[in-house]
């Protein structure tokens, strides 16, 4: 394939649900971009938060060092937080999906937990987690590592919105410019700089969408525009799950090559 596109974003999210980190460059691992989702917020019965039923977590700002957890918020203390690997090991449920995480402690769980009103505490990822198809694996991402939105189909998007939108809605990975409106549908396999991405399946969307991921504040958009002519499968779709199929160093203005279409 000759068609050509660009990197234009990078995001992580270390902490689930919490807001996302842009980057410049990024590692890409087997899992997604390094640190992705590595955190995340679990009721005392091991069921994730996320911003679905507390939208108010979009507020959050977190950034990870790979040492050092901060989690900066409007109107509270920033939370500094050691990561620990000595903590006990709690079973703990990303919607169907069991997995592992290492309790980070009672300082980081009553720092959330007076943050959101829950009980809660925040764990850290440890051990392995398959995704359903593919044969690649994740941390606590809902179903795979990476989220890839063409630049194209979030203009497209917007030219039929009332107020356009920011590409923090929709929370993607890596962003593409070149691609074309829903050009990232039709791909099975890109080359990002010197790394191969393959598209595993269509994004379905949430509420999460039309939250406000500064103030946190929901509306009924963009969910209902979509719902007009992104309904697929009985879903509303927009960007697409992805795996890593080679690991290296990914950097904005990368070029992103179509190797093959579905």
């Amino acid at each position: 394939m000759t068609q050509k596109a660009t990197l234009t974003e990078l995001n992580v999210y270390p902490l689930k649900g919490g807001g996302g980190t842009p980057l410049t460059t990024a590692e890409l691992t087997p899992r997604g971009l390094r640190h992705d989702r590595e955190f995340m917020l679990v009721t005392p019965e091991g069921r994730f938060l996320s911003q679905r039923d507390h939208a108010e977590m979009a507020r959050l700002r977190p950034s990870y060092d790979g040492e050092v957890l901060t989690v900066e918020v409007a109107g509270a203390e920033t939370l500094v937080h050691k990561a620990t690997d000595t903590g006990d090991v709690l079973d703990v449920m990303v919607h169907r999906h069991e997995c592992q995480g290492v309790d980070q402690g009672d300082d980081p769980a009553r720092w959330f937990s007076a943050l959101l009103g829950t009980d809660c505490r925040l764990v850290r990822f440890t051990g392995h987690r398959p995704t359903s198809r593919g044969g690649g694996e994740t941390m606590f991402a809902d179903s795979y590592p990476l989220l890839v939105l063409s630049a194209e189909s979030l203009a497209d998007l917007n030219a039929r919105l009332d107020e356009p939108l920011p590409m923090n809605r929709f929370r993607p990975s890596l962003v593409v410019e070149g691609l074309g409106p829903y050009g990232e549908d039709s791909v099975r396999l890109l080359r990002v700089g010197g790394c191969v991405i393959e598209m595993m399946k269509a994004c379905a969307r949430c509420v999460v969408t039309t939250t406000d991921q500064d103030t946190g504040e929901r509306g009924r958009e963009p969910l209902r525009t979509l719902a007009s002519y992104r309904t697929i499968d009985r879903g509303i779709r927009f960007g697409q799950n992805a795996l890593p199929r080679t690991t290296g160093e990914l950097a904005l203005g990368d070029p992103v090559e179509i190797l093959e279409t579905k």
